[in-house]
């Protein structure tokens, strides 16, 4: 089967409906651009890969209407000005002026150019100029259908198959020749003024006026909204629509937000029925005031029913589209938006459901009374439930003073999002529900505790959740929930470690005894990768013990114990317990003392191989920390075989966009990227050779086309329009070589050991995120984020 890219062999049916899917996509964009300038410089490469092409030209009509001009070529050598007259001298002059299609198989062949027309001939100065070879070349006029004015000619060189354009291309050139028709007169039409709340689509060229016409027709047969048709037939994003609501009714566009928490202060009387009857939603407080939604802005704020219902306060109102309208009362009111969960009940529904009243709820007896049977157990499961099912690694519920109420937020991808707010009268009675659910004591409020809640006991999901418990000014208490997400490991192939680190990464981790440190902040996945290293190394005859605090993985074959310091099992009573239980594998949760470090390493030096976590910031800066501890430089060298650090940056979304840098971004990346590299020994010698010979290394590993392409987040209903969804780990493998653990034993500075490192091919936190960056897995502004230097 041909690729649905290559027109110069689509014979089959599903081809031909991928190309002419393509070319919709490719129209679209021509609409949705402002300017022929605009779709020139943005669009050519889309033509060029829809049709399976080199190059791309545009002529525009001249201004003395006899001849044509050239307003963009793509490639190298690139040039803009090339005027031709309408006339048998050239191939697109005479399109221009026989207004006919040519398909041509060789422009250097005579006979074929004869064949067409006896004075036809190919401006063969061109490719000398530029030292390009032309061969194949698919040529048509663009022409008002209106008025069948002569607008311009598009010209398409060189199918990447090496054969003729096929005559599925001819139909393709033809399409998009009118659309271009569309996009040239829209340019050169008088300014128009918008008479229906959708004229907007067609003065900003999103549609043309009959396209606009014809959904309006359709749209009245079919007996459904206009704005219906335009999406599902014309493929206009609601976005675009939400533009042109916003430049009619001069309010500003709201889209629709997925996690958008509903007020329930501000919609406390309002009912789904009387929302779908009168057309207009309260969806937060915001600093301009109350915010609401609506679809026709001039008609509610006509009726005053909003400053009725909402007498003291300001009024902002926001415009959308029918369809994200619906999709917002079925978020807030239980429909095809809302969050799912065991029953229909949503949590707007369940605070609603709680007293309002503001007494300060401090009688603890009553509200663990209360929190006993009724709608807060519920409240505090659905938070719990909520939490999991939308991703979220923590949750934070944080008490306001006085009578300011409960806010709940939860962690998703490493940034904080606010959930809900509860009222302040009900702040005891979730401290107190949440330590009766991890068994601690509720009656003390003065000094932090910590527990762990085993949620299957009381709700619909069999996960953990690690509790801390702080009193905080007020006389109140924080809360943070850490959802401990257990099951499998992840294989050590899919932890999204680049080739080159994995192969050294395995190297070290198979050696038969020996010391290796995984190190990184709380939450960067220390952890997660420890139990993906001891999934590669658990074999039926392979006895592995962890020590953990707490175990949130478990592995079928290791013998995990957890560590509970009120019972006096600390980590150096179980590694010493380790010893005697006849280990080929230790794994620690955290080295965090002299004692502990010291017990490791006269492990590893006695045939055992040992694992374990650091809190640093970096590979070299872990050995420096050790050494301070107290540990025998030469001992600790001996046993050392690597160290891993690790951050967590966020992942770009499905709906990520590539696009070509300019020479100053590309200048900027790779200085940035080569900024540790100066320090080496093939940069020392010729700092430009070596920087040349990495960005070789770099566009030969990610570039297309011979050159580099960025990421950037652009943002869908997946993503909730941030632009990123899930993380990705950056890491930065230092390995026990030779070199390193001379300088280890000569108590070296950081400085020298990073340089070492190096030397030996270490990639740095950050050069490892630039890398995942050309990848397409990430970008610049989230490695610089979460990597110092």
């Amino acid at each position: 089967m041909s690729s649905p890219q290559d027109p110069g062999g689509l014979s089959d049916v599903g081809s031909r409906l991928a190309f002419f899917k393509n070319l919709q996509t490719v129209t679209n964009k021509i609409h949705a651009t402002s300017n022929v300038d605009e779709i020139m410089l943005e669009l050519s490469q889309d033509v060029c890969s829809l049709f399976n092409a080199d190059r791309l030209t545009i002529y525009s009509i001249g201004e003395d209407k006899a001849s044509i001009v050239s307003k963009v070529k793509t490639g190298l050598n690139s040039f803009k000005d090339l005027k031709l007259p309408i006339a048998d001298q050239s191939i697109a002059g005479h399109v221009a002026l026989a207004r006919k299609i040519v398909n041509i198989r060789d422009v250097y062949d005579d006979g074929e150019l004869k064949a067409i027309h006896p004075q036809l001939r190919f401006l063969q100065e061109v490719d000398k100029r530029t030292g390009y070879r032309t061969k194949q070349m698919l040529v048509a006029p663009i022409v008002d259908l209106q008025n069948g004015e002569l607008m311009g000619v598009a010209q398409i060189i060189n199918n990447k198959a090496g054969v003729p354009f096929a005559a599925v291309a001819e139909e393709g050139i033809k399409g998009l020749c009118e659309t271009l028709a569309i996009a040239f007169s829209q340019r050169n039409k008088p300014a128009q003024v918008a008479k229906s709340k959708y004229d907007h689509l067609v003065l900003d060229a999103i549609i043309a006026a009959p396209e606009l016409e014809l959904a309006t027709r359709t749209a009245r047969r079919k007996n459904v909204d206009v704005e219906e048709i335009l999406i599902t037939e014309m493929q206009v994003q609601p976005d675009k629509i939400g533009a042109a609501l916003s430049k009619f009714f001069g309010v500003p566009y709201e889209p629709f937000r997925n996690d958008r928490i509903k007020p329930v202060d501000l919609m406390k009387n309002l009912r789904r029925e009387y929302v779908e009857q009168n057309q207009w939603l309260p969806v937060e407080e915001t600093s301009e005031g109350i915010m609401v939604l609506c679809m026709d802005p001039e008609q509610v704020k006509g009726s005053r029913v909003v400053n009725n219902v909402f007498s003291r306060a300001k009024i902002a109102y926001r415009v959308t589209t029918i369809r994200e309208f619906r999709q917002t009362m079925d978020l807030f009111f239980g429909g095809g938006g809302a969050t799912p969960f065991t029953d229909d009940t949503s949590v707007g529904d369940l605070l609603s459901t709680l007293d309002q009243g503001e007494e300060s709820g401090e009688g603890l007896a009553e509200d663990v009374s209360a929190a006993a049977d009724n709608e807060l157990v519920k409240l505090v499961n659905k938070v719990i439930v909520d939490a999991y099912q939308q991703g979220a690694s923590d949750i934070h519920i944080e008490p306001g003073i006085g009578k300011d109420k409960v806010s709940i937020r939860f962690r998703k991808d490493g940034s904080l999002a606010k959930y809900i707010e509860i009222p302040a009268s009900y702040r005891a009675a979730i401290a107190a529900r949440l330590k009766i659910m991890c068994d601690l004591d509720i009656a003390e409020r003065r000094k932090p505790q910590d527990g762990k809640i085993k949620f299957k006991k009381f709700g619909p999901l069999d996960i953990e959740l690690r509790v801390a418990t702080i009193p905080t000014t007020g006389g109140v208490e924080d809360i943070v929930m850490r959802i401990l997400a257990g099951g499998e490991p992840i294989p050590i192939d899919k932890l999204g470690v680049l080739p080159i680190n994995l192969t050294k990464l395995k190297e070290c981790i198979s050696k038969p005894y020996g010391l290796f440190f995984v190190c990184g902040p709380t939450g960067s996945g220390k952890t997660t990768t420890l139990h993906s290293v001891l999934g590669f190394l658990n074999t039926p005859d392979t006895k592995i013990w962890t020590a953990e605090d707490p175990v949130e993985i478990t592995q079928k074959g290791l013998r995990q114990v957890q560590v509970n310091k009120k019972a006096g099992l600390d980590f150096p009573m179980v590694m010493k317990a380790f010893l005697r239980a006849d280990p080929d594998i230790i794994m620690v949760g955290e080295m965090r003392d002299a004692e502990t470090t010291g017990i490791g390493i006269e492990a590893s030096l006695t045939g055992h191989l040992v694992f374990a976590t650091l809190h640093t910031n970096s590979a070299p800066e872990s050995i420096i920390r050790l050494l301070d501890m107290g540990m025998d430089p030469f001992n600790f060298s001996d046993a050392l075989l690597g160290i891993l650090a690790q951050r967590l940056a966020k992942r770009l979304c499905k709906c990520k966009e590539f696009y070509s840098p300019d020479a100053d971004e590309v200048r900027l990346f790779m200085t940035e990227y080569c900024s540790e590299l100066v320090n080496t020994d093939n940069f020392k010698k010729d700092q430009r050779a070596a920087m040349e010979a990495t960005y070789q290394r770099l566009v030969k590993d990610y570039g297309k086309d011979g050159k580099l392409q960025f990421p950037r987040a652009k943002g869908c209903d997946t993503c909730g329009g941030s632009g990123y969804k899930g993380r990705v780990g950056l890491h930065e493998l230092m390995v026990g070589t030779e070199p390193t653990k001379k300088l280890i034993q000569e108590h070296a500075r950081v400085s020298q050991l990073f340089a070492q490192a190096l030397q030996d091919g270490m990639l740095t936190l950050k050069m490892d995120g630039m890398e995942k960056v050309l990848q397409g897995v990430t970008d610049l502004k989230q490695v610089r984020a979460v990597c110092i230097k």
